[in-house]
């Protein structure tokens, strides 16, 4: 059985320790407090995967008497590998070395030490004093700058003063970092142990791989919810006397709230499988993520221009009534907004008569009395889907267990232009979606299978890519 690493997240209230750790360790149960004092007693939080543990961090609490700690420590003249033991065993009952035994216990059972600091303030006289303590200790031990925001005018300094008390130093951003610098920052510390190197390879490999697997189980996610929903319809029984544009309205609503939530569903099961199981990840105030599925904003940000949209609300079908054939804009059906005409242009069939099909875009079929909206047979639509879900897998990924809100403003930094990612994808990407979208309009079950394998497993390197930028 696998020896598990373990490390002791020490430093100082409202620098970054517990937001470092909730960052390594992907737990956003970690509680991050800037007031001294608070965190009295060490708290383990394994990083488990699969079920088994593979690492362990733990919160401390803060020096609390960091000079006479160090001089008691400058004075032993005990046994090698003792110093410890002994300074626990002396120090255990008196109050005023509450923290610092506390601290310094899982450290003596043979934890390392990730030593956090806020980069963007000075060295003071007591971190040398901390230092020199962590030092003396003879524990494998790495020094984080946590650069909170991006102020460096210290980080000279500070990598002056722990090259003479650490084996490794390492800038780290914990409400920014994501998975790369996250493996980055546990590559480097193979290099602070000999002993701990082939422990940390093997964690590494297997963060590897879960994060492989996260991707595979998202690009499947993706799958599902665009098949659901392009092969999705809603269907209304007419009856005698009846309404038609309150037919029309109440079914296009149906179809839009059954659409977005297969889509809500989708993310929540992709947030699952990146541990964000607490806070809820908050989107940029300009996110296009805020918009519903079916805005006109969202279909202008990610497909259509204006032009099209005017297009798409004109000729948004034809319905037959009293025997006249008359075409109805979208504003008709009661939903305000182009986007809805287009939706509307499933077309409707209303007690068997007869649709003039002059644009369709979501597909109908005659069902006696009933008026049916879906499947879609318009590609527009799975390409917003997709832009989208990849537009939320991106911001998932680049959420900091560490971070708790947009205090400032930050943008969702993406390689996708205005028009979305699908915009930038290669000829082959696309002619893999469009394979899928004709397999999802005909029944051979066969053609589906084959599609949507070959889709999932492009989209396992779209998101791949997105992870690695």
């Amino acid at each position: 059985m696998m020896r598990i690493p373990s490390f002791a997240i020490i430093g100082h209230p409202n620098e970054g320790k517990s937001s470092v750790l909730s960052t390594l360790a992907e737990d956003d149960s970690v509680r991050i407090s800037p007031v001294p004092g608070e965190t009295t007693h060490c708290q383990l939080f394994p990083v488990v995967i699969d079920g088994q543990e593979v690492m362990h961090f733990i919160d401390t609490p803060g020096f609390q008497n960091p000079r006479q700690t160090l001089a008691w420590m400058q004075n032993y003249q005990g046994p090698d590998g003792k110093q410890l033991s002994t300074f626990l065993a002396e120090h255990h009952n008196q109050p005023d070395f509450h923290d610092d035994c506390e601290l310094l216990r899982p450290v003596a059972d043979g934890a390392g030490i990730i030593f956090v600091v806020d980069g963007s303030r000075p060295v003071r006289n007591v971190d040398r004093a901390e230092m020199e303590i962590l030092r003396l200790t003879g524990a494998p031990r790495m020094a984080v700058i946590n650069n909170k925001e991006d102020d460096t005018d210290f980080v000279s300094d500070w990598h002056s003063a722990f090259r003479k008390h650490f084996n490794a130093i390492r800038i780290f951003n914990s409400c920014r970092a994501n998975y790369i610098e996250r493996i980055e920052l546990l590559e480097s510390l193979k290099s602070i142990d000999q002993q701990l190197e082939p422990l940390l390879r093997q964690v590494i490999a297997v963060f590897q791989k879960d994060w492989q697997l996260r991707t595979e189980r998202s690009a499947q996610l993706i799958v599902d919810l665009v098949c659901d929903a392009l092969k999705h319809k809603e269907a209304l029984t007419v009856q005698e006397p009846y309404n038609e544009e309150g037919l029309h309205a109440r079914l296009l609503q149906r179809y839009q709230q059954a659409l977005s939530a297969k889509e809500q569903q989708a993310y929540a099961a992709i947030r699952k499988l990146f541990k964000h199981n607490i806070f809820n990840v908050q989107l940029p105030e300009h996110s296009i993520l805020k918009e519903d599925l079916f805005s006109n904003r969202t279909w202008e940000f990610l497909g259509l221009s204006k032009g099209q949209l005017i297009t798409a609300g004109t000729l948004s079908g034809a319905v037959v009534g009293g025997g006249i054939d008359a075409m109805v804009g979208g504003a008709s059906f009661g939903v305000g907004a182009a986007i809805g005409g287009m939706v509307g242009a499933a077309g409707t069939i209303l007690k068997g008569k007869r649709l003039l099909d002059k644009v369709k875009l979501f597909g109908q079929k005659i069902g006696g009395e009933q008026l049916q909206i879906g499947p879609a047979n318009n590609i527009q639509l799975m390409y917003i889907l997709i832009d989208r879900s990849l537009l939320f897998y991106s911001h998932i990924i680049n959420w900091a267990h560490g971070r708790r809100d947009y205090a400032q403003h930050h943008s969702l930094t993406t390689a996708a232009t205005s028009e979305g990612f699908t915009a930038l994808w290669s000829n082959d990407a696309r002619r893999c979606a469009e394979d899928l979208f004709r397999a999802l309009q005909k029944e051979d079950e066969i053609k589906r299978a084959t599609a949507q394998n070959r889709f999932r497993d492009m989209l396992i390197s779209q998101l791949t890519q997105l992870a690695q930028r």
